[in-house]
């Protein structure tokens, strides 16, 4: 059956109605899903099962049956480890369809079929009785419906449910408790993510500083976390005006709240300076001992900064204060976590809220739209001071800088509603723009720039100046240390056969997502190049977009050894003949290996199905592409091959 499905495209502006499988939605999460990090985080998964397990013992030494409660199952996996550590009988919950259909089939495969039902429910819904989805409480609660930020997934609600009406009191919980860490610290890079600094110019005229707007100042900015891998931040890059501190654990074997609360920490400051960032993470231990125990620590802060497991689906946050305050060292303030059903945030103050009676505040809403337009890495972009000096350059040897204040006429139109009445009657000699739109995911979405260049055609006069002048789209070829796990094939994990789920997934992804690239912001992720960068494709604005596809073919030269994990792809916008800005590799020395991404920008990344991990010592090997611009719809679509690849488990 198909169905029909309204999408806006990022690259035209348009809306267009496209025919899609009616299971067009459930391919698309399952495709984009963390399912085969979370079955690869080894560490997450012995962590787990020692605490099944010893859960499991404590029930059956008070002498009662083990029956265990499972929220989330997703593969089944934890309520096979209970099963195999003695439990009599899971009930394992999972309100996503496909997700528990793959999860019954993946027990039955395993063979705990008589001993594991599997519930597709959420677990509001599940009923007690003899009639009912449960026949009593169980008396062990399994769960992992954590996120980066702890509670973002709904955590807490989950869990007071549960002990109100599906659990026994007093219970096992695995994992039993999860504590909440943070640090503040002061930081100018990541302070450039959340406010925008002043823009310096140079111009005939001496220096020029152009300042945000009061209220974009004042604003306390959007209550969001911001997640990213903490441990490819520089410890250069910030300065730390506080300990780690504890701010607030949660017992889950007790009944638990999901009102807002607050939660503070007396410390005193190790350096003065601007408190602007609290970074935070939490840890999760397995057994009321704290014995076992699972950490999203970075390095710093690592008991074992040596042994740290990658992960993805698990990261680190970053929250930012409403406003950047002065701390001295050694004057004593209050660091305060304040947290609803479902977010996080933080506020500085002098004293405990808990002491002087105050009522903590809301979640900071913005009020200058800006936080709300733009994400984080947006902020970072516009106060890159390197990447303002190429446009000012470039714009140098169009005209010369002078005073614009009575000059500028904001037109709010679409652009191809724009008339020569609104320019009254005069030709544009001009046409300037910054590739850069809210609705663009993929590098290529920012081509809306030719589509408006396009529509404004019959205004331009002859002659006319466009700026950028072309973009260009690259690539390079790969190895990832670690983001290649989010699409490689687990098959058993923990001793337990899953590759149902792979099965799953490469479905999923063979359905659309195999032949399409997608968004990451690589400096996060490191990897290596097994190639030199190589242009795909140009893109020509001085000329409108054309009536027909735009192909290229060709290949690209393997020559370094290693994992060909895939190709990233990115763009670059020629402003003039003699500058262009990357959106992707900011360093392409050909004696060096690592990568250096634009921190500012997403990369597409293609990944391959089956990585080559062979040296290139038998003549040079290929990676073969084809790449198509569409210009009706604006989409990109590609295929790359990589020649003579071995099937050999690499």
């Amino acid at each position: 059956m198909k169905v029909f499905c309204g999408r806006a495209n990022p690259t035209t502006g348009s809306v267009e109605w496209l025919e899609e499988d009616e299971h067009y939605d459930y391919h698309q999460e399952i495709a984009r899903s963390s399912y085969a990090d979370m079955l690869h985080d080894k560490d997450r998964n012995i962590k787990y099962y020692q605490g099944i397990r010893a859960a499991v013992s404590r029930v059956k030494d008070r002498g009662q049956k083990a029956l265990v409660l499972d929220i989330g199952t997703g593969t089944g996996l934890l309520s096979m480890m209970a099963v195999t550590a003695g439990a009599d009988f899971c009930y394992a919950i999972e309100v996503f369809k496909p997700m528990a259909d793959a999860a019954v089939k993946i027990v039955e495969r395993n063979g705990f079929t008589d001993k594991i039902k599997i519930i597709n429910k959420h677990s509001t819904e599940v009923t007690i009785g003899p009639d009912g989805d449960m026949p009593c409480r169980a008396n062990i609660l399994i769960t992992e419906l954590f996120d980066t930020e702890l509670i973002g997934e709904g955590a807490l609600p989950s869990y007071e449910h549960a002990h109100r009406h599906l659990v026994q009191e007093n219970c096992e919980a695995v994992p039993h408790r999860a504590t909440v860490y943070a640090q503040l610290v002061e930081s100018r890079r990541m302070w450039s993510w959340n406010k925008l600094f002043p823009v310096r110019v140079q111009t005939s005229c001496g220096e020029q500083v152009i300042v945000p707007p009061l209220e974009l100042e004042r604003c306390p900015g959007a209550p969001s976390v911001y997640d990213i891998q903490l441990n490819q931040v520089s410890p250069t890059d910030f300065t730390a005006l506080s300990d780690v501190m504890p701010m607030f654990s949660v017992d889950f074997s007790k009944q638990v709240s999901s009102s807002a609360a607050c939660h503070s920490r007396q410390f005193e400051p190790l350096a003065s300076g601007r408190a602007q960032v609290v970074l935070s993470w939490w840890d999760i231990e397995m057994d009321p001992e704290g014995k076992i125990k699972c950490t999203m620590a970075p390095f710093w802060a690592h008991s074992d900064p040596e042994d740290l497991q990658w992960r993805d689906h698990w990261m680190q946050c970053v929250y930012f204060l409403p406003q950047e305050e002065p701390v001295v060292q050694g004057s004593s303030l209050c660091l305060v976590a304040h947290h609803d059903d479902y977010c996080v945030w933080y506020s500085l103050q002098k004293t405990s809220p808990e002491k002087n009676g105050r009522v903590y505040p809301a979640r900071p809403v913005c009020d200058c739209q800006a936080h709300l337009l733009w994400n984080r890495p947006r902020f970072g972009e516009i106060n890159d001071q390197d990447r303002t000096d190429q446009y000012v350059q470039a714009l140098r040897t169009i005209f010369k800088a002078n005073h614009l204040e009575d000059k500028i006429n904001i037109i709010e139109k679409r652009p191809e509603l724009v008339t020569s009445a609104d320019l009254k009657g005069k030709k544009v000699s001009l046409l300037l723009g910054e590739p850069f739109f809210t609705t663009s995911l993929l590098p290529w979405h920012n081509l809306y720039f030719w589509y408006v260049r396009t529509a404004v055609d019959q205004q331009l006069g002859p002659g006319a100046v466009v700026m950028p002048q072309a973009a260009s789209l690259h690539a390079v070829v790969v190895e990832f240390r670690d983001l290649w796990r989010i699409r490689s094939p687990c098959g058993d994990c923990e001793g337990f056969d899953v590759h149902i789920m792979d099965d799953m997934i490469k479905r999923a992804l063979d359905f659309r997502e195999s032949k399409e690239a997608e968004p990451h912001p690589l400096w996060e992720y490191p990897c290596r190049r097994l190639s030199e960068p190589q242009q795909i494709m140009t893109f020509d604005f001085r000329h409108p977009v054309p009536l027909h596809p735009v192909r290229a073919e060709g290949s690209i030269e393997l020559r370094r050894p290693g994992r060909s994990h895939g190709a990233v792809l990115w763009m670059e916008y020629h402003l003039t003949p003699d500058s262009t800005i990357s959106t992707g590799l900011l360093e392409s020395a050909e004696d060096k290996e690592d990568c250096c991404w634009n921190p500012h920008c997403k990369q597409a990344v293609y990944f391959f199905t089956s990585p080559d991990c062979r040296a290139p010592q038998g003549g040079p090997r290929t990676v073969s592409y084809t790449v198509e611009f569409h210009p009706r719809t604006g989409d990109v679509t590609m295929d790359f091959t990589l020649s003579d690849t071995r099937k050999d488990g690499c």
